[in-house]
């Protein structure tokens, strides 16, 4: 489509550029230029839309179907390059007076674009050299991908680390600057820690405030509260035995081994029996 168009159809808009599968025949000349005429079907519905190509103006016509968008604009207003008539062109041919004064007006329209058809041919001779300003375009081209390459592997192997899933954006100078100002550290040092558990370790009582079950600890704390009001009890200057604090020594074997034999030998002036005849051990006599 050579412009935009509004179908009569479906009364939808069709821009510029869509492609169509038209049909293409010669309906005539202009001088020696053949004028075609394409027939097409609208894609939204099953309207026929016509056009026809128009030399004398450089331009396409509709000749039914559709109707065009005006955005046309005077070429003299845009100071563009003007098509010259053909009946100028006769003109121009014929008569020697006319193409004389049609030379001086061209000549002082030369003068006025002078100054910008020498900026434009000064910005053409900056690229005239094709060969260097490709190298440098393709020289820029390679840097830029390779440090995108590094980025690109810096940006994975920071999501690798940190296990993260989301994309990364590039980084700036105020992140750099905010980043620098951080300062990451614990909110206790080593130091604090022990100290502080220390202080919780003195100031903690020996025994447990809370009724529960009499275990073993609650036991160890009855005895120890028990140890604590005899010491109260006890005078300042006596000093502690091992029956204050409630042990009980045992006996080893070989003590017990000893009492035995102690209690198995017999005394001085008493007849020694054997063991198992103590019915016939004979009575002592009485202590006159």
């Amino acid at each position: 489509m050579p412009y935009n168009i509004w179908c009569d159809g479906c009364k939808n808009h069709i821009g510029m550029g869509v492609r169509y599968n038209a049909e293409k025949k010669k309906v005539g000349n202009y001088y020696t230029t053949p004028i075609y005429r394409f027939r097409m079907k609208c894609h939204l519905c099953v309207n026929y839309i016509e056009m026809q190509t128009d030399p004398a103006n450089c331009d396409y016509v509709i000749v039914s179907g559709a109707q065009r968008k005006e955005e046309r604009w005077d070429m003299e207003d845009n100071e563009q390059v003007l098509t010259t008539e053909h009946e100028k062109k006769q003109k121009l041919e014929t008569d020697a007076m006319f193409r004389l004064e049609h030379g001086e007006a061209d000549r002082s329209t030369l003068k006025k674009a002078l100054p910008t058809l020498s900026h434009i041919q000064e910005a053409q001779s900056a690229w005239k050299d094709d060969f260097a300003l490709n190298s440098m375009l393709r020289k820029r081209f390679r840097e830029k991908k390779k440090a995108m390459q590094e980025e690109e592997e810096r940006d994975q192997a920071l999501q690798a680390k940190a296990s993260l899933a989301i994309p990364l954006v590039p980084e700036t100078e105020d992140d750099r600057k905010l980043a620098a100002l951080l300062k990451f550290h614990t909110l206790d040092s080593y130091e604090d820690k022990q100290k502080l558990k220390r202080t919780e370790i003195i100031s903690r009582s020996w025994f447990s405030s809370t009724p529960g079950p009499r275990t073993g600890s609650s036991k160890a704390g009855s005895v120890l509260k028990k140890l604590a009001q005899n010491r109260r009890c006890a005078p300042v200057g006596s000093p502690i035995t091992i029956e204050d604090l409630g042990i009980v020594r045992r006996r080893s074997r070989e003590a017990l081994e000893n009492l035995r034999l102690a209690a198995e030998t017999p005394k001085p002036g008493e007849p020694w029996v054997p063991e198992g005849n103590t019915q016939d051990r004979p009575a002592s006599p009485p202590d006159c």
